[in-house]
């Protein structure tokens, strides 16, 4: 559980940054306060302590966001040291941002490799989780019929990268399925283990899925995969900050993120994980040279960019510490049950939600589909008439439905209305 005494040491750390505002540092102190020694469930539904974490956010409540999945609004916080260190930058370039910015992002990867578990001189800070991994996708070595194991619901874009490895280079990309929601963690670990041959050489597995939010059994993969010689890169795009986990318990070489989703970063920005002995092997997505071999700085290698996204992450941190990852957990799992057991008790067995309830294999994300109602069209209709945003989802022959996604800015009136909605949608139609 986070203390009002470590939370404030965390944000000691990051003292090399730009000071906070006042105003944001003391939200996040008033939330301490009122938490007390509470445990994370018992807080949860606690709406004077989430008063405050929504009050860090300047968000527009003539909307109901529940497609933060995507990309999430950033605390007040972390936008205000953004933009110090945006106009600083630009007052001269050349030394403000090269000379004086850049060196602060050391740490930032201290904070972030403490954050995930590892060294700092394994943890890349790069803009988004494709950018993490399609470096791994593109920068392993494979040869002409060497195979590599997707599942159906992996991301489009990294379908999409393995598939130009397919056209270019000849390689054999594998796709296995699985129903949603999973109900044992085995039936995904056999159908990998099935499909793979000697000629296997990678599996690629989502942390956790974009489109309905099951959490995959990882470590169990990396432990079925490993005594083969077969590398497991990790997508975990919606994993990181969402809820909490170590590297070492999921056991793996390289692991790729975003930090604009659940860790609320600045817009344009995600960290890779290379473990040390398998750096100098993973090509970077942009030239590097010989002496960074061993670097994980050849992963940042991109050209002149602004620096002041990157340091921002800083703040995220102290923002996430604030809250306490267990508590984030705690409340988004209380959203996502408070509209989808509604709609199930109340939807008259029309309702059928594909992310699982009362299990730790589900996060903050739910999915749900309603018997008679096209998703698309669902979808649009909340957004259109009621300003509520939503992800409807079409995901070829295997299900449909709408992703939801609140945050911890979320407020629980939202969620109903949300809800309310759709059941009228469902009883009454959609005009």
């Amino acid at each position: 559980m986070t203390s009002r005494r470590n939370f404030l040491a965390a944000a000691a750390t990051l003292a090399a940054a730009p000071a906070f505002s006042s105003r944001a540092f003391a939200q996040l102190t008033r939330a301490q306060s009122l938490a007390g020694s509470r445990t994370a469930l018992d807080l949860a539904d606690d709406e004077t302590f989430w008063f405050e974490i929504q009050r860090a956010f300047e968000v527009d409540r003539t909307w109901v966001n529940l497609n933060n999945g995507g990309v999430s609004p950033a605390p007040s916080m972390v936008i205000e040291q953004m933009i110090r260190d945006i106009r600083y930058c630009n007052e001269i370039p050349v030394d403000h941002m090269w000379r004086q910015l850049q060196p602060r992002m050391e740490s930032v990867r201290r904070e972030l490799a403490t954050e995930f578990g590892c060294d700092p001189e394994e943890m890349a800070i790069v803009r988004n989780a494709s950018e993490a991994n399609e470096t791994m996708i593109f920068g392993l070595d494979l040869k002409r019929g060497d195979e590599v194991i997707i599942t159906t619901q992996n991301y489009g874009r990294m379908i999409n990268a393995w598939d130009q490895r397919v056209r270019r280079e000849g390689i054999v990309l594998k796709k296995v399925q699985f129903a949603v929601p999973v109900v044992r963690d085995e039936d995904v670990v056999a159908a990998f283990a099935a499909a793979i041959t000697p000629r296997t050489k990678v599996i690629e597995v989502t942390h956790i899925t974009n489109l309905t939010g099951q959490i995959m059994p990882v470590r169990k993969i990396v432990d079925m995969a490993r005594p083969k010689g077969i590398e497991v890169f990790v997508d975990g795009a919606h994993a990181f900050a969402h809820f909490p986990f170590k590297r070492d318990e999921l056991g793996v070489d390289y692991y790729g993120t975003s930090l604009h989703k659940w860790l609320y970063a600045p817009i344009g920005t995600g960290f890779l994980y290379v473990r040390k002995d398998k750096q100098k092997a993973l090509w970077p997505l942009m030239a590097a040279s010989a002496s960074q071999d061993n670097d994980i700085r050849k992963y940042e290698e991109i050209g002149t960019h602004p620096q002041a996204n990157f340091n921002a992450i800083a703040a995220a941190i102290v923002f996430h510490r604030g809250i306490g990852a267990d508590r984030k957990i705690a409340r988004m799992r209380w959203l996502r049950d408070r509209w989808a057991k509604r709609l199930l008790a109340e939807g008259n067995g029309r309702v059928k939600v594909l992310t699982p309830l009362d299990s730790p294999n589900g996060g903050g994300i739910g999915f749900f589909n309603v018997d008679g109602l096209d998703p698309v069209k669902l979808g649009g209709w909340l957004y259109s008439k009621h300003n509520i945003v939503t992800t409807p989802i079409v995901h070829e022959k295997e299900f449909m439905g709408i992703r939801v996604t609140p945050n911890v800015y979320t407020t629980p009136s939202e969620v109903d209305v949300f809800a309310e909605k759709v059941l009228w949608a469902m009883k009454q139609g959609i005009a």
